[in-house]
């Protein structure tokens, strides 16, 4: 009777244990995202639809409670006389339920069958007072005891509180040894909160450094993860992705890539982390570890503390990559696909400093930015260990500066197709010595080369650099290239005939040599240069620029040829200004104080006129070069240069005195001409020829 009654027993044991093992899996069996169901049948919100009822008056507040099964409130503030939710605490998890399923029965159903029944404790179980304590009771090994119930649970602002506050006490009590498991369950947690669907209910949390709390949590965790094998990919995640290697003083430049999408719909954003080998170099010969972890979602949600000087919003365009590397080393090498690719998404490399719990500027500095990819060398400290870009503030900037570009260069062409017309028609009275004739030659021939590079650059930036238009993009950059060199080569030339004119008095030389020498330095030196540019890099693909049609700066500085050469003839131009000013003083003995002021006026005028025909202006884009240069700078760069067509007009054509007088007498010619044709057409024999005719 005694062993029936133990049989019964048993048999009822195993029945309670397989309807709550069954009841668990019911429960284990719902995927990331999906939403627990109440007896009902309807889902658990966790939100309230009743909003406030009182009077709307502006910045008041209110607030009501959660849904059912949920604790906390729903804030709500009066804006535009419309109550806006504007914080949330609603949330269905507690450090209780994590380890409800734990305790108790369920956790020996797997093993029941061959436990001896005295063994069996069915007292009631011990209160699990913190996170910490539950775990090292029930998953010490893995921690996976808390993942069923976090992914089941939906993801109120309030649950992503708590969850934040789980993975941030794990990592502060729990994160002695870090093994691949424990890593997994961790970031099983994470993904769930990082989730494209969670990501809206991020702003209703009443802390706004949950953000970046997680990402320190997370950071801090990893710190004391292990590696045994020598590459490894720990976590792969949709929202949290983290792979390892082993390195030492001894390693060849490592690389992390990661491929990871933003959300389930859009394609994959890339991000890589490189290790330079000089940086390797300082490690010691025993074997260290390097972790990367990438986030897709976490620059949507990730919150700066406020900042003065930082009024406009600085979105995320790439992956967070946070890295953990041996002390040693301290500059890395990131690459960022935007994930914004439009045109005016220019970026700006940072890293996040966990302390001032915003993105610093002065961690990284970019490498190079083209229309999908940026590459950024960053410092990697203690406090600065996650990276990433942000969208330039400076698109306000940008469009100045394009109206200034626009409206300069439609003013500069207009300018010189007027030059040229006014110089064809005074030619034949202002070239009446060698000297007036080259140097009108040199104004003509560096208004068409301006003109045409004009033009060719229209065409360039508004040309759509596809695959299939390879070739036309290819001929565009070289005729650019060709044209641009030329302008500033027949600056250089005329700059040559001034210190001729000054250097040499008797004797000069003929008009045929000195045309000789002016065309093969304006359109034979830059002809040599590009074709030599195209003809080295083109085979290479490192002739264009991948973003627009320009020449190639990041794979083989194919730019240096026409940066080079103007600088050094800016400089050289430069200098023969100086020497013009210099020149043009002539100190007398007693001179009066209105002597002195002509002598200044008149090198002022010198200066003002050769600046724009010597290209001086172009020496302002060495300042822009310059990171952190002032916008004043860029300003006056573009307004010198867009508009530099209409200084040649200006001080080229309209000042010089002998233009003007050749008009005068060529308009007065035109007057004289026009007025004999009216006197002959009202002449009395004109007159009775006409009657003659008629009769």
């Amino acid at each position: 009777m005694k062993m029936k009654s133990q049989a019964t027993m048993i048999c009822c044991l195993m029945f309670f244990l397989s309807t709550e093992c069954s009841h668990y899996r019911s429960k284990i069996h719902l995927k990331a995202g999906d939403k627990l169901q109440s007896p009902e049948g309807k889902p658990k919100t966790g939100r309230i639809q009743e909003k406030c009822h009182g009077p709307c008056i502006s910045s008041s507040n209110c607030s009501q409670p959660c849904a059912k099964d949920f604790r906390g409130e729903i804030g709500f503030t009066c804006n535009q006389k419309k109550w806006q939710k504007s914080t949330e605490t609603c949330t269905s998890l507690s450090v209780e339920k994590l380890f409800k399923d734990s305790t108790g029965a369920s956790r020996l159903s797997v093993a029941a069958a061959s436990i001896p029944l005295h063994i069996l404790d069915f007292r009631a179980p011990e209160n699990i007072e913190n996170v910490a304590q539950g775990i090292r009771k029930n998953c010490p090994l893995d921690y996976a005891c808390i993942i069923d119930v976090v992914k089941s649970s939906e993801t109120t602002s309030g649950n992503i509180a708590f969850i934040v506050e789980l993975l941030k006490n794990i990592s502060t009590d729990l994160s002695d040894d870090v093994t691949r498991e424990k890593m997994k369950s961790y970031s099983e947690v994470a993904n769930h909160i990082l989730d494209t669907a969670a990501i809206s209910n991020w702003a209703f949390i009443p802390n706004k450094n949950a953000s970046s709390d997680l990402l320190q949590s997370v950071n801090l965790f990893a710190r004391h993860l292990h590696i045994h094998n020598k590459s490894e990919n720990i976590v792969n995640e949709l929202f949290i992705q983290t792979k390892g290697f082993h390195i030492n003083h001894n390693t060849s430049e490592k690389s992390l890539n990661f491929s990871m999408s933003t959300n389930n719909t859009t394609e994959d954003i890339l991000g890589m982390v490189q290790i330079p080998r000089q940086e390797l170099r300082k490690l010691w010969p025993n074997a260290s570890r390097a972790i990367s972890i990438a986030f897709p979602t976490l620059g949507a949600i990730l919150r700066e503390a406020h900042l003065q000087n930082v009024s406009l919003p600085r979105p995320v365009n790439g992956l967070v990559l946070s890295v953990v590397l041996p002390e040693k080393l301290q500059e890395i090498v990131l690459t960022f696909e935007k994930i914004n690719k439009s045109r005016n998404a220019r970026a700006q490399c940072v890293g996040w400093h966990s302390k001032k719990r915003r993105w610093d500027e002065k961690a990284c500095q970019m490498i190079s930015d083209i229309k999908n990819e940026v590459k950024c060398r960053c410092n990697y400290t203690s406090t600065v260990m996650s990276f990433s870009i942000l969208m330039s503030p400076k698109s306000m900037t940008d469009k100045v500066l394009d109206y200034i570009t626009c409206i300069g260069l439609s003013v500069s062409i207009l300018s010189l197709v007027l030059c040229l017309i006014i110089e064809a028609t005074v030619w034949s009275r202002v070239v009446v010595t060698e000297i007036s004739y080259m140097r009108h030659v040199c104004i003509v021939n560096i208004a068409v080369s301006l003109l045409t590079a004009n033009v060719w650059f229209i065409i360039g930036s508004n040309f759509n650099t596809k695959a299939q238009d390879h070739n036309m993009c290819v001929a565009v950059i070289f005729f650019s290239h060709f044209f641009y060199l030329s302008l500033f080569f027949w600056m250089l030339f005329k700059a040559l005939l001034i210190i001729y004119g000054i250097l040499v008095i008797f004797r000069r030389m003929m008009k045929s040599r000195m045309m000789v020498i002016g065309f093969a330095i304006g359109y034979g030196c830059p002809l040599i240069i590009a074709v030599t540019t195209v003809a080295i890099t083109e085979p290479k693909n490192g002739y264009m620029r991948l973003e627009a049609c320009w020449l190639n700066w990041d794979n083989t500085k194919a730019l240096l040829a026409f940066a080079i050469p103007a600088l050094v003839i800016v400089a050289v131009n430069l200098i023969v200004v100086l020497v013009v000013a210099i020149n043009t003083q002539r100190p007398s003995i007693g001179s009066s104080k209105s002597q002195d002021v002509a002598i200044i006026m008149r090198i002022s005028k010198n200066v003002a006129i050769l600046t724009p025909l010597l290209g001086l202006t172009w020496g302002f884009g060495i300042a822009t070069l310059i990171e952190g240069t002032s916008l004043t700078f860029h300003i006056i760069f573009a307004l010198l240069n867009a508009f530099q067509g209409f200084f040649i007009l200006l001080f080229g054509t309209i000042m010089d005195h002998k233009i003007r007088d050749a008009l005068r007498m060529r308009m007065s010619s035109l007057k004289g001409k026009s007025r004999a044709a009216e006197n002959a057409s009202l002449s009395p024999t004109n007159g009775s020829k006409l009657m003659n005719r008629q009769g």
